[in-house]
C-alpha cells in the first residue's frame, strides 16, 4: 500500500469511528469535559469537523496556497449551536466530502509542498497530522467517559507516528538528556516500539544500545497522553502503566517530561 492509500485509508477509518462513537452518546455525555482544557466532548467534535470543513475542496498547488484556516472560527461557532443530531450528521456529511477529496488525489497531489500546522511540508503530512489529530481527539472524549476503545493497529501505529518523529526534540529538549546519556523508549501495549535515542552534539535517534542510560517503560495509550499533554504523569506512574529502570534520578524525569504537543 502506498504512503497516500495509508493515510486515507487511516482517515477514513478515524472518520468513521468518531462518528459511530458520537452517534451513540446521551445528550448530557456531550458536556462532559474532555481531555483537552478549553473544550467539552462537544467542543472537540466541532474543532474536528469545523477544520475538514475549512479543508473540503482545497488542494496545495504550493506553499503560496495555505490552507484556508481563517474560515475554521466561524465553524466552529456554527458547529456549536447545533443540536446533538445536527452535529453528527454535519460531521457525516463533511466527512463524506473529504473521502471523495481525498479519493480523487494522487501521490503527486500528496508529494506536494503545503503550509501545514507543523510548519512547511507536504499535503501528505499534513493529511497524517490529521489522522493524528482525529485519533487522539476521540480518545479525549472516550477516555473521560470511561468508554474503552480499541488502541491498536495501522491508525494507532500512524498516529505514534507524529510523536516517533519528535522523539528527538522529545529526549533533548524536554526529558534534557546531556551529552553520552541514552535513553530506551520500551513502548508495550496496542502498539509496540522500541527507540533508542542517544545524545552526542544533539539528541538523535539510534540503532538499538545494549545498555542505555534509563529505559522507560510504556503502554502506548500512556505514551500517547504523555507526549499529548493529557493527563498528569503522576496517574500513570502509580498505575504501573510507566515505570523506568537504569539510571532512577533521569528515568522518573523523564517519566514526567515527555510532552511536546496539546
Amino acid at each position: 500500500m502506498s504512503e497516500r492509500d495509508l493515510i486515507v485509508s487511516n482517515l477514513d477509518v478515524c472518520w468513521t469511528s468518531v462518528v459511530e462513537f458520537l452517534s451513540t452518546l446521551e445528550n448530557s455525555q456531550w458536556e462532559t469535559q474532555s481531555l483537552c482544557p478549553e473544550w467539552t466532548i462537544r467542543g472537540v467534535a466541532a474543532h474536528m469537523v469545523s477544520v475538514e470543513q475549512a479543508l473540503s475542496n482545497w488542494l496545495p498547488s504550493g506553499l503560496d496556497t495555505p490552507p484556508p484556516f481563517e474560515k475554521v472560527g466561524g465553524y466552529f461557532e456554527a458547529a456549536m449551536q447545533m443540536s446533538e443530531a445536527e452535529l453528527v450528521e454535519h460531521m457525516q456529511q463533511t466527512f463524506d466530502i473529504r473521502r471523495q477529496n481525498l479519493s480523487e488525489t494522487t501521490q503527486e497531489d500528496f508529494a506536494n509542498p503545503s503550509v501545514t500546522p507543523i510548519g512547511p511540508a507536504t499535503y501528505g503530512r499534513f493529511m497524517a497530522v490529521r489522522e493524528f489529530d482525529f485519533w487522539m481527539h476521540e480518545r479525549d472524549c472516550r477516555i473521560p467517559l470511561g468508554i474503552a476503545t480499541d488502541n491498536g493497529g495501522p491508525a494507532a501505529e500512524m498516529a505514534l507516528n507524529e510523536v516517533h518523529l519528535s522523539i528527538g526534540y522529545i529526549a533533548g529538549k524536554k526529558i534534557g538528556l546531556t551529552a553520552g546519556q541514552s535513553i530506551h523508549f520500551d513502548i508495550t501495549g496496542s502498539v509496540e516500539r522500541d527507540i533508542y535515542v542517544r545524545v552526542e552534539e544533539r539528541a538523535i535517534e539510534c540503532e538499538a544500545i545494549d545498555t542505555p542510560t534509563t529505559t522507560l517503560h510504556l503502554d502506548s495509550m500512556a505514551f500517547m497522553n504523555q507526549a499529548c499533554g493529557r493527563i498528569d504523569p503522576e496517574v500513570p506512574i502509580a498505575e504501573g502503566s510507566i515505570r523506568w529502570s537504569g539510571d532512577e534520578e533521569l528515568g522518573a524525569h523523564a517519566a514526567r517530561n515527555l510532552r511536546f504537543t496539546m
